[in-house]
């Protein structure tokens, strides 16, 4: 597996970390690959019972995408870039076993969205939450389909057009954040979590997740196309290259 994730072992859970600290764990086309290859491995392995989701450090859960990646995008690359980041999404629900996310720092735009397709999610209260995507002059398309799924109009229309964070005691009021803990305790609730709806009794357990991947996949094709088509125009004036040349230069070249 590519030294951009990292699987380990709690008894029968399976904790996939994503390994660009440095980076606030941002994706990457190479996470993304990885991501999605080690969940559809571990989907596979009998001896697997339940999959831990978080990030490597303490900083980030997940930024989103790699910046640095995004500055060079051409606009005949853009579907082939972001069909790459919404296989994790797509492979997340297709995986039949728990998926918990275990949110250690900052889950914004790519990583909000992991995290909200994933079964649950625990955190503690100094992560945040949100989908920053418009500050980037990036559209905020497959991010608010998502919190469709979760939220009211009104609210996500507020968090997509704002692109601010939440604290993560908003996001648990919200929702969004199942079971708040501990910051040394996050990956334990989560692999506790993991192994709770992996001991449901099968069929209705199977037949529960498969509902909600359903409904989850309805709009999933429709979001994509809106999203590519979003992001060539952006891309195609500019905006979206400058306004991350810019936040870049702020960052120090900072890639996320």
């Amino acid at each position: 597996m590519p030294d951009v994730i990292e699987v380990k072992r709690a008894g029968d859970i399976a904790i996939l970390r994503f390994n660009r600290p440095d980076n606030l764990n941002a994706l990457s086309l190479a996470l993304a690959r990885g991501i999605a290859a080690a969940l559809i491995d571990l989907d596979g392995d009998d001896t697997v019972r339940g999959i831990v989701l978080t990030g490597a450090g303490q900083r980030a859960f997940c930024a989103g995408v790699d910046l640095q990646e995004a500055r060079g995008m051409q606009v005949a690359d853009i579907e082939t870039w972001f069909g790459t980041v919404c296989n994790v999404y797509r492979q997340i629900l297709l995986t039949d076993k728990p998926v918990i996310a275990a949110i250690n720092g900052i889950a914004a735009g790519g990583g909000f969205q992991i995290a909200l397709v994933s079964d649950l999610r625990v955190s503690h209260d100094g992560a945040r939450m949100g989908q920053p995507e418009i500050n980037a002059a990036i559209p905020s398309i497959m991010g608010s389909y998502w919190m469709s799924l979760h939220l009211g109009w009104s609210r996500n229309q507020e968090l997509s057009m704002t692109g601010r964070l939440m604290a993560a005691e908003e996001a648990h009021d919200l929702g969004l954040i199942n079971f708040m803990v501990e910051q040394d305790q996050v990956i334990a609730k989560a692999c506790e979590l993991a192994t709770t709806l992996a001991d449901k009794p099968t069929v209705a357990w199977a037949r529960t997740k498969a509902r909600f991947r359903e409904i989850a996949l309805a709009g999933f094709d429709e979001a994509f196309r809106a999203g590519v088509l979003g992001q060539q125009e952006a891309y195609a004036t500019g905006q979206a290259q400058a306004v991350i040349e810019a936040f870049l230069a702020t960052r120090g070249g900072e890639k996320a």
